[in-house]
């Protein structure tokens, strides 16, 4: 069984309060998060998780704010000798429109999306305006999009796990490699939101949920078991990455 390593490569930002992230914590903090599209080097095949923003915000005060490059997509998989067309296979923690917008790029990829995701891009709620559905029709029509239903094994050390903590669909990749399984997440998070500050464990929490939920209860108990199962945590949005070339 392939081990394999997970690169960060930075293709968009957000700026917003922090309490996004952090369920009625960091009210008023303004906070940037990277979004990644994760490139899961090992085996046979080009792998990716998310697709990032189409033409995300290059510019120096975003760069300084997350501590790492910003890059459009094709740059961002030239650093590892890779282009759109190159990718056979994508994998979604969501269909946010922050995580797909690149999709419709990789021609010749098969590309992993819960059931429930596709439901929502279609009929979204009007709470959740993140759904786009302009930008996974390309790949709906050329039958690209492979659906999941539960719990999941891609490929051999590769599994993708049913976590509804901030979307319905939302999927958590597991990932062996040299140094455990970790964990992709597929809510959007922070460390923060796994290791609370001790103000925040001081009042009994294990973890913060997700700013944006399902619903917050079960959100708090995904994470608990989550956390569990991962030798090594990544969570979605964490800036931390954004300056390194690799993860694990």
């Amino acid at each position: 069984m392939p081990e394999y390593k997970i690169h960060p490569i930075v293709m968009g930002t957000k700026m917003f309060d922090k309490s996004m992230m952090t369920y009625q914590h960091g009210t008023g903090e303004p906070y940037t998060i990277p979004i990644y599209c994760w490139y899961i080097e090992g085996g046979d095949r080009n792998i990716i998780v998310d697709t990032g923003e189409m033409s995300p915000i290059q510019s120096e005060d975003r760069e300084q704010s997350i501590g790492g490059k910003i890059y459009t997509f094709e740059e961002g998989l030239s650093k590892w000798d890779l282009s759109p067309e190159a990718i056979d296979m994508v994998i979604h923690t969501h269909l946010h429109n922050d995580h797909c917008e690149n999709d419709y790029k990789c021609v010749n990829a098969e590309i992993f999306a819960h059931e429930k995701e596709l439901d929502r891009i279609h009929d979204p709620h009007p709470l959740d305006y993140r759904y786009l559905e302009d930008y996974i029709e390309d790949v709906e029509e050329n039958g690209q999009i492979k659906m999941v239903a539960g719990d999941m094994e891609i490929l051999p050390g590769i599994q993708v796990v049913h976590t509804p903590a901030h979307t319905e669909g939302g999927l958590t990749v597991f990932i062996d490699t040299a140094g455990g399984k970790a964990a992709i997440t597929g809510f959007c998070v922070i460390d923060d939101n796994f290791n609370p500050p001790p103000e925040i464990k001081a009042m009994e929490m294990e973890v913060i949920p997700p700013g944006t939920h399902v619903n917050v209860y079960e959100a708090y108990d995904i994470m608990l078991t989550v956390k569990g199962m991962a030798d090594i945590l990544i969570p979605l949005h964490e800036p931390k990455f954004a300056s390194v070339e690799t993860v694990v």
